[in-house]
């Protein structure tokens, strides 16, 4: 599938269906005062269950135009379809979604408002089972990363404005018949404009065109839901309550995620069904640990807050064919100075997820993952001007011997695995009812083995144009000599976070 698409627009969301199951999450490029095109190129074989029937499609990328926005975007998808290579795909694929392409709308769920629950009944020939979960944070969760404890929200509300809550932990949660049958923890995606406007161009945050789709591998169920009865799927989103030091599960968050999944089912032999026991779950607690401190200056008034949010997490779904286990590691430390108009966030969130096949011909495949995230932005705010001085370390790691068809996680088959790293300084400047320039330089290291074909490439850019590129023939890029744009008179408005007022 290859999308083209150009606009003048801020960045957005974008999602693609089949019907109801989403097959794609995107984003646009981050603009300049002169436009903006790009295209983008992604395998949908994993969804082949799909194309090989009639279907609705449903583009939903939505735009505002104001005074302010007035680009329309062009979008021209382009599917390609080749009988070449024999990578096994699901043989039925099931979504767990809003359901709402019947009126031409996207089916995604918005958590914590919406019921996320569907039900099924799962076929006696099905041998393995994926759920593949996209969800992804927006308005006050899209910068979740960033959030802090809510008892701290109001710290700084003279100054920066409100903060956002929930600490800066989050965790996907699936359920099966109300039992919790696996968990992810987000990878904490920046799309382009995120954190200062100057860093994406044209370079995007990494995976900013197509969010991967984390995988928790259900075959351990099949014999609590091969029972010719339909079952409960459902996807949930919680961040933490931290009281007196101890955090638990808040059971919600802030608004709002966007979220979907998919089920994908691989059929063989029929399931004997006296054979069939139920799976023995083993869910304890996470094990967290809270700290944070604010001070105050010399007049009175909040000066500083720290805070810090560490997590570890096992869990281990079996049953007589298969088991399941996660082992799930999470830091955060957080600093606000400058009475909360600079902040600093360190996190790292890593683990290693197993499914194993039990039995005479026993067998195992294993994927391992991290993401670290530096990022710092301090804010100047005068009555008629605003900037941002902002930098970041971030990557994305992973690791994976393969599973049973292609990968919604990994992009291919079988082993697979990826370094990618991205640094850069950013800032902004801008002056209310006049006009506004960014700046930046950002770079982007590439190295991954994915069907046993090596690729490696390194990408430099600075205010706008590409200065160096590893991949031979490529060409030099310039999306726009002019960086300026109108002046803007709220940070959070513009990006999302930061001082001032939220969007209206």
């Amino acid at each position: 599938m290859t999308v083209t698409s150009s606009g003048h627009q801020y960045d957005r969301l974008a999602l693609m269906y089949l019907g109801d199951a989403e097959v794609f999450r995107t984003s646009t490029a981050e603009p300049t005062s002169t436009g903006i095109v790009w295209t983008y190129i992604k395998e949908m074989s994993q969804y082949n269950a799909l194309w090989k029937k009639p279907q609705k499609l449903i583009f939903d990328l939505g735009n505002i135009i104001t005074d302010v926005y007035t680009g329309p975007f062009n979008v021209t998808l382009t599917a390609h379809f080749s009988y070449a290579g024999n990578a096994r795909s699901a043989d039925l694929i099931l979504p767990i979604s809003a359901m709402k392409s019947a009126y031409n709308s996207s089916s995604a769920f918005t958590v914590p408002s919406d019921n996320t629950t569907v039900s099924y009944t799962i076929p006696d020939t099905v041998s393995r089972a994926v759920v593949a979960i996209s969800a992804c944070g927006q308005s006050e969760e899209e910068f979740w990363w960033s959030n802090v404890f809510s008892q701290d929200s109001e710290d700084f509300t003279g100054t920066v404005g409100e903060l956002y809550g929930y600490s800066p932990f989050r965790e996907i949660q699936l359920y099966i018949d109300g039992i919790l049958a696996g968990v992810m923890w987000p990878f904490p995606i920046i799309f382009t404009g995120g954190v200062a406007p100057g860093f994406w161009r044209p370079i995007v945050g990494i995976d900013a065109f197509d969010l991967r789709q984390p995988e928790i591998d259900i075959s351990p169920f099949l014999p609590l839901v091969q029972a010719g009865q339909q079952h409960s799927f459902e996807i949930r989103v919680t961040g933490l309550n931290v009281t007196d030091g101890t955090a638990t599960f808040a059971d919600t968050v802030g608004s709002y995620w966007v979220v979907t999944g998919n089920i994908f089912l691989y059929t063989g032999e029929k399931t004997n069904s006296k054979k069939r026991v139920l799976p023995q779950v083993e869910a304890p607690a996470p094990k967290f640990t809270v700290t944070r401190h604010l001070t105050q200056n010399s007049t009175g008034g909040n000066d500083t807050l720290s805070y810090a949010v560490t997590a570890e997490r096992t869990f281990t779904a079996s049953s007589s064919e298969y088991s399941w286990s996660q082992k799930l590691s999470f830091s955060n430390y957080g600093y606000l100075n400058q009475e909360g108009y600079s902040q600093v966030n360190k996190q790292l969130t890593s683990g290693k997820n197993t499914i194993s096949k039990l039995g005479s011909k026993s067998s195992s495949n294993e994927t391992t993952f991290s993401y670290p995230l530096l990022v710092n932005a301090t804010y100047g705010i005068t009555a008629n001007s605003l900037t941002i001085n902002a930098w970041m370390e971030r990557g994305l790691e992973i690791e994976s011997t393969g599973g049973p068809g292609l990968s919604t996680y990994t992009f291919v088959s079988g082993p697979y695995q990826l370094h990618t790293t991205q640094s850069g300084n950013a800032t902004y400047n801008s002056v209310t009812g006049s006009s506004s320039v960014s700046s930046g330089s950002t770079t982007d290291e590439f190295h991954s083995v994915g069907n046993g074909v090596p690729y490696s490439r390194s990408v430099s850019a600075v205010n706008g144009s590409v200065v160096s590129d590893t991949q031979a023939g490529a060409d030099t890029v310039s999306v726009s000599n002019d960086m300026t744009a109108l002046g803007r008179s709220s940070v959070r408005s513009m990006l999302g976070r930061g001082p001032g007022s939220p969007p209206s």
